[in-house]
């Protein structure tokens, strides 16, 4: 099974790409990066997927090697699509990989975005999820001119939730049972941000 992600933060409290550099308050004066995700990084990719505290609201996981490998694979072949839909980077953090984050086009007509992220559980609560996030809503609606940008968590995942409003999406409301996870039906939160509220929340 692969890493088909939803926004994933800690459950407890708080080529192509310009690569560009964002800073957290919360990060202590660190820097979270993002690159292209490459097949070497499969192990750090595997430190975090094979943990069932890091899959706990996910239809996936814990993996295995081969499930991991094969994620990793996937992902990077969709770099070189004709007409990619799927960007997915790795996340640096005080020079260790920590995280990713998925960028998806739902629809190139109406211009529709999803983003997704996950952290390793020991960069938890230290602003690393809200780095990623922010780059992608940076580039989704400043490289790709999505429209609109939307991520789903877990109702359970509290931390989650918070980051999202951290990032300046709006709550829509509850999509249920939208996943079979391991311990039953699970249901999503709704969260979105239109291009229009994202220069003003970036000039804050």
């Amino acid at each position: 099974m692969g890493l088909g992600l939803t926004a994933v933060a800690g459950y407890r409290s708080p080529g192509s790409c310009p690569y560009e550099i964002w800073q957290d308050p919360l990060v202590s004066q660190s820097m979270v990066t993002l690159r292209k995700l490459a097949l070497n990084d499969w192990q750090a990719v595997h430190s975090w997927a094979s943990l069932e505290e890091a899959c706990r609201y996910q239809p996936w996981g814990p993996n295995t090697e081969d499930q991991t490998r094969a994620f990793v694979q996937a992902a990077v072949e969709a770099w070189s699509h004709a007409h990619q839909q799927r960007f997915v980077y790795i996340a640096r953090f005080e020079n260790e990989l920590v995280g990713m984050g998925e960028l998806h086009i739902r629809s190139r007509r109406h211009r529709q975005g999803e983003i997704a992220y996950i952290v390793h559980p020991r960069a938890w609560g230290r602003g690393v999820g809200t780095a990623i996030g922010q780059e992608l809503l940076s580039r989704g609606f400043g490289e790709l001119g999505l429209h609109r940008i939307y991520a789903t968590c877990d109702p359970r995942n509290l931390a989650s939730s918070r980051l999202l409003g951290k990032l300046g999406m709006t709550y829509e409301g509850r999509h249920r049972h939208t996943a079979l996870i391991r311990d039953g039906w699970r249901d999503s939160e709704m969260f979105s941000i239109l291009e229009a509220e994202w220069p003003a929340r970036t000039r804050r």
